[in-house]
């Protein structure tokens, strides 16, 4: 009788792929698990129990096949598990580092809630990939025919990628217009290497590269070239700009120097690590060596900023959020790591001011608790009075959020529609803007949000694009 490859959940235990230890880890920007070997990815894979309801295909934004590639994995066939996961995902070796799994498909694992262990889906899928770029199984880009039209795309992070990936592989013309040197967006400057080395990124777009993708870089959109002139120089636009503009903290002495924003912070930790010369980090204005680090908020970024902190070589490393770590945004995932490597999180306490004489020394905190749910469920954190106290800091990196930029008036497009929020309004299934061929789609779109969510923004949008001109070319052929 053959070996029963899947259902083993029962008998094998989860297992992650080794995590480096914390005092090495923390000495440089290499990423902090091993690879998985073959046979532990089979194992895990096994663990599998193949339920009628596929939650964790549910619950991803990408709906991938991860059951079936599951599957394939536990029996061996890893050429095929590849080729079905990149069948729905143009990025899985970068979702399988990056995507918050313990709040998609692996928080939904049916295993997981009947108490046996979620299937290590993320690590899973990097190995998979991984193995393939190894073996040469990651083809480049041929369109089997070319098309006439073209698309411009504004912006190189995540959905604009996508999209690039599936216009290009329809023999679509396809230009990326970049403000930055190098491509890749928030994953080339904002997220740090320890979370996902830039080799991996750039791999990729040389990929598109070679498969005719054009990148005009350090191309400001209403400064280097106008919006009108690459409606007019297309067939069609994709705005995914992302959002890029940090929320501000006032307060008494919030004009201090040492206090920075979050991805300046990153952005010129991460161009150091690509070899650059960065001013900033000379001067010590972004560098955090041998300085009491102070980061304000309780998200992603804000794991990023700490985690940077300490391999910078920062004395201390507080992070302050403002709720408690069962209300933080951030991943729980990357909250223990951070712990792990010398961060300390001080909860319910949240900024009033800076104190200082030219330079920051502290932050004024309010000691806080928390009250009465808001609309959307969560408990509002409440100031406790007199119990205010300063948090002494010689560099504080504010890590708040993002908003949108002002496109309208950045790119002198009054008529380009948004909503109160400033995001860029669209059809949510097409991702059609209301001005005739202007599409749009990820954080410019949703606020702030997950690679994963503009990754399928990206790929939606592409799939519309070309419905679109596919019709017209129907209709000028009757």
């Amino acid at each position: 009788m053959a070996e029963q490859k899947l259902l083993k959940f029962v008998d094998v235990a989860r297992d992650m792929p080794t995590k480096r230890l914390a005092d090495i880890r923390g000495n440089d920007y290499h990423e902090i698990y091993a690879e998985f070997a073959a046979a532990k990815a089979q194992e895990q894979s096994s663990r599998c129990s193949q339920c009628g309801v596929p939650y964790c295909q549910n619950h991803c934004p990408l709906h991938n096949n991860i059951p079936d590639w599951l599957n394939m994995t536990a029996q061996g066939r890893l050429r095929e598990a590849f080729d079905l996961s990149q069948a729905t995902n143009t990025f899985p070796e970068i979702c399988g580092r990056i995507c918050p799994q313990d709040r998609l498909c692996e928080g939904n694992c049916v295993i997981e809630t009947s108490g046996h262990g979620t299937v290590t889906i993320g690590a899973i899928e990097k190995y998979i990939t991984d193995t393939a770029w190894e073996k040469g199984w990651v083809q480049p880009i041929a369109p089997p025919a070319e098309r006439s039209e073209s698309v411009g795309i504004i912006g190189s992070g995540p959905g604009g990628l996508a999209a690039a990936d599936v216009l290009r592989r329809a023999g679509v013309q396809v230009t990326v217009y970049e403000r930055w040197d190098r491509a890749g967006g928030l994953m080339t400057y904002g997220i740090p290497g320890f979370k996902l080395e830039k080799d991996i990124v750039m791999r990729r777009i040389k990929q598109l590269e070679d498969g005719g993708v054009e990148f005009v870089l350090n191309c400001n959109v209403g400064e280097d070239i106008g919006f009108d002139d690459i409606r007019i120089k297309h067939n069609a636009v994709l705005i995914a700009t992302g959002v890029y503009k940090s929320r501000d903290l006032g307060g008494p002495g919030a004009g201090l120097n040492g206090i920075v924003k979050a991805l300046d912070y990153l952005t010129a930790s991460n161009r150091l690590n690509f070899g650059d010369k960065v001013a900033e980090i000379e001067s010590g204005e972004l560098n955090a060596k041998g300085k009491k680090v102070v980061v304000l908020g309780g998200g992603d970024t804000a794991m990023d900023c700490v985690r940077t902190a300490i391999r910078q070589g920062a004395e201390t490393v507080k992070c302050l959020y403002r709720r408690d770590r069962a209300n933080m945004p951030g991943s729980v995932r990357e909250t223990t790591n951070a712990e792990e490597e010398g961060v300390e999180f001080v909860w319910l306490a949240a900024p009033k001011g800076f104190v200082g004489e030219g330079s920051v020394t502290g932050v004024r905190m309010a000691k806080m608790r928390l009250g009465v749910p808001d609309a959307s469920g969560r408990q509002t954190p409440e100031e406790i009075e007199g119990a205010d106290y300063t948090e002494a800091a010689d560099l504080v990196i504010k890590a708040l959020g993002f908003e949108p930029e002002d496109l309208p008036e950045l790119w002198s497009e009054p008529d380009l529609p948004v909503t109160r929020w400033g995001t860029v309004q669209t059809n949510f299934q097409t991702h059609k803007t209301p001005m005739d061929g202007v599409y749009a789609v990820g954080d410019i779109v949703r606020g702030a949000s997950l690679v994963v969510w503009a990754i399928a923004d990206g790929r939606e949008a592409a799939d519309s694009i070309l419905a679109d001109f596919n019709q017209r070319a129907d209709v000028a052929a009757e």
